[in-house]
Parts: structure tokens; C-alpha cells; sequence
């Protein structure tokens, strides 16, 4: 004879089951993106660990509110298809943010003549130079050791009040954050940038004048390893400036992803 407690016990574990693979389908969807968490250095095994894990603290909380399991495969298909389309679309939101840092890199080796040596990186592809990449590792340090990391997964746990699963998806909401949060990455990447491209705009203008006071001369090739030393010794000045304006940016940035606010 199976206990009463038992028999409810098995009967409540296929929807059970079910819930939990429609929080894996955010939350995995979402860690492989998030910044500091999901970076591809990473093992994509530790990631679906992390998922795996989140899984097991949230569905307590989230499974009352959790719709049935569907009777038909459409039902079925156009949840789980939900769930990982919002999952990635917060995920997204965050790294948008998150690479405005390696962005400024970019910009800041073309001012200071470092564009040409290009060292390969899995965000952003095979043209990042090597300070867009050292900036990258720092971001993805960064997170971890100031705990930023936990405001998206806070978002991610409170975003089923904003976008329960078979709510329906709000494709222009969706389009204008991903938007918002692409221009509020660029605009702190041009700020982080700004005294490069102002000392960048200073330095050729000069270069500019001698030249014309010396035409034979060959002024910006003499110039070239001084604008590098310049730029370097300016870098070295700014950057701990730079890493608390992103750090900042990044506070404010990820407190108003979806659930978040």
C-alpha cells in the first residue's frame, strides 16, 4: 500500500518535471549570456551547472504560478520557445551593457595608434585589438569580484512577474529595450573614451602644424611611438577613473532590466 502522501507525491511529479524544464529554458538560455557567468571562456558545462542550480532553489518558489502541462505538442513547443526567447533577450540586455568597457578599448587603441595589432576575442570577433581584449577579461573580473553579477540573476528570478510564461510576447517592448540598452552601452563606451579621442584630436591637430612648418619632415611617422608611450601613460592615469565610471553605469544599467525595477 502506497501512503496518501506518497501516492500525491508521484502524482504532482510530471508537472513538477515540467516546471522545471521551463525554468532550465530561461535560466539556461539567460546564463549563456550573462556577463561574468556566461563569458565563453567559461566551460559551457559549469554554465548549465549554474543554470541546473537555479533551477532547483527557484522552482519552489515559481511552480504554483507556472501553467500546466499542455495537452497538445504546439502548446508545449510555443512555451518552451517563450521561455528561451526570454531568456536570451535578458541575457542580451546585460551583455549589451557589459561591453561597453571592452567598446571604449576599441575606440581608445584607434586614437592612440595600437588599431593594427589585433588579437582575436570570442565577443567580439576577430578584429578586437588586444587592450578591447585585456578590457574584456576585466569585465568579466570585475563582475564576479563586485558582485554586479547578482542583479541580473535577481532580475531573471522576478522577471515571471513581467513576463509570465503563455503571457504572450511583447515584441515592440522587446525591440525598444534591446535598442535602449545598445545606445546606453555606446553612449558610456564614447564616455569612458572621451579624453582619448579629445587628446587624439589635440595631438594630430599639432602634428598637423609642425607638418606644415616642416613638409619634408616625415612628422607622424617620427610622431607614432610617442603617441602610443602618450596614450599607454594616459591609459595607466584614467583607467582606475574609467573602471569606477563603468561600474557605476553598469549599477544603474542593470537595475532596469525586466524584473529588476
Amino acid at each position: 500500500m502506497i501512503a496518501p502522501a506518497d501516492a500525491a507525491l508521484l502524482a504532482a511529479l510530471p508537472g513538477l518535471a515540467f516546471h522545471a524544464a521551463l525554468i532550465l529554458c530561461r535560466m539556461g538560455a539567460a546564463v549563456m549570456l550573462l556577463p561574468g557567468l556566461g563569458e565563453a571562456e567559461i566551460p559551457a558545462t559549469l554554465r548549465m551547472a549554474l543554470a541546473a542550480g537555479l533551477v532547483f532553489a527557484l522552482l519552489p518558489v515559481l511552480s504554483p504560478g507556472l501553467p500546466p502541462l499542455p495537452g497538445e505538442v504546439s502548446g508545449l513547443l510555443a512555451l518552451v520557445a517563450g521561455e528561451i526567447l526570454a531568456g536570451l533577450w535578458i541575457g542580451l540586455l546585460a551583455r549589451f551593457l557589459s561591453m561597453a568597457l571592452a567598446q571604449a578599448g576599441q575606440v581608445v587603441s584607434l586614437m592612440i595608434g595600437l588599431a593594427s595589432p589585433l588579437q582575436g576575442d570570442l565577443v567580439l570577433g576577430s578584429s578586437a585589438t588586444a587592450l578591447a581584449r585585456l578590457l574584456s577579461l576585466a569585465t568579466a573580473a570585475l563582475m564576479l569580484a563586485t558582485g554586479l553579477y547578482e542583479v541580473p540573476l535577481r532580475a531573471l528570478a522576478e522577471s515571471y512577474s513581467v513576463l509570465p510564461p503563455g503571457g504572450g510576447w511583447p515584441g515592440g517592448a522587446v525591440a525598444e529595450a534591446v535598442a535602449r540598452r545598445v545606445g546606453e552601452s555606446l553612449l558610456l563606451a564614447m564616455q569612458l573614451a572621451a579624453p582619448f579621442v579629445l587628446a587624439a584630436i589635440f595631438f594630430n591637430a599639432g602634428l598637423g602644424l609642425i607638418a606644415r612648418l616642416a613638409p619634408h619632415a616625415q612628422i607622424f611617422v617620427l610622431a607614432s611611438p610617442a603617441q602610443i608611450l602618450g596614450g599607454l601613460l594616459l591609459m595607466l592615469l584614467l583607467l582606475p577613473n574609467m573602471l569606477d565610471v563603468w561600474a557605476r553605469g553598469m549599477a544603474a544599467g542593470f537595475l532596469r532590466l525586466p524584473g529588476a525595477d
